[in-house]
């Protein structure tokens, strides 16, 4: 089992807390998905644009993300354009030295579970 990262930014066409106020519903359902470890929200409001960085356990959870409800209706949400999505590899060796909280048991042994 391979770990990956999951990056989605896109750009937002309304004010950044009326965008916060608005996905907020969505952060429990996607904490709920299979295979999600952790996911860190982005934001810049300067250059309105937003996003996250998501930990999967696979491929497989990645790309049953990437194919739900969830960021179907982020496609269809009308304030949100410019979506891009790319996924990688952890380097684990480099991140455990820098203290990336990733690794087997990282979530469950620090408390930072779903």
């Amino acid at each position: 089992m391979s770990q990956k990262i999951l990056q989605v930014n896109y750009k937002f066409g309304i004010p950044a807390a009326d965008l916060s106020r608005a996905l907020l519903p969505a952060a429990q359902p996607i904490a709920d998905s299979p295979g999600l470890q952790w996911k860190i929200w982005l934001m810049n409001e300067t250059d309105s644009e937003a996003g996250g960085i998501y930990l999967f356990e696979d491929d497989a959870a990645v790309n049953a993300f990437l194919g739900g409800p969830i960021v179907s209706a982020l496609k269809a949400n009308p304030a949100v354009s410019d979506i891009r999505v790319k996924m990688f590899d952890v380097s684990e060796a480099h991140s455990i030295v820098t203290r990336g909280p990733i690794g087997a048991g990282t979530v469950a042994g620090s408390g930072m579970g779903r």
